[in-house]
C-alpha cells in the first residue's frame, strides 16, 4: 500500500476528504518522529510500539572492492508490532 493509497483508505472510512486525511497522516507521521527524536518511546496499545535503538560503530566491509571500512555508530528507529495487531495478521 502506498502512502496515496492509505490517505485514500483513511478519507472513505473516516468520511473526509483526502486532504484531511493527508493532514492528519502527516500530523501522526511527524509526531512519532518528534518523539524518536527526543528519545521517547510511543506506544498505541493493541497496534504496536515505536522505540529507538542504538547501533554501535563496527567495522565492516565494502561488498564490491572487498575494502574493510569502519561504519559509524547510529541510532535507528524499531516498530514492535502489538498482540491485536499479531492476531489480525494471522
Amino acid at each position: 500500500m502506498t502512502k496515496s493509497e492509505l490517505v485514500a483508505q483513511m478519507a472513505s472510512e473516516a468520511d473526509i476528504s483526502k486532504a484531511a486525511a493527508e493532514k492528519a497522516l502527516k500530523a501522526f507521521t511527524g509526531g512519532i518522529t518528534g518523539a524518536l527524536k527526543k528519545g521517547n518511546k510511543v506506544s498505541l496499545v493493541g497496534f504496536g510500539t515505536f522505540d529507538i535503538s542504538k547501533r554501535a560503530a563496527r567495522t565492516g566491509r565494502n561488498p564490491q572492492t572487498g575494502e574493510t571500512i569502519q561504519i559509524k555508530a547510529s541510532t535507528v528507529p524499531k516498530f514492535k508490532a502489538g498482540k491485536s495487531l499479531k492476531d489480525a495478521v494471522n
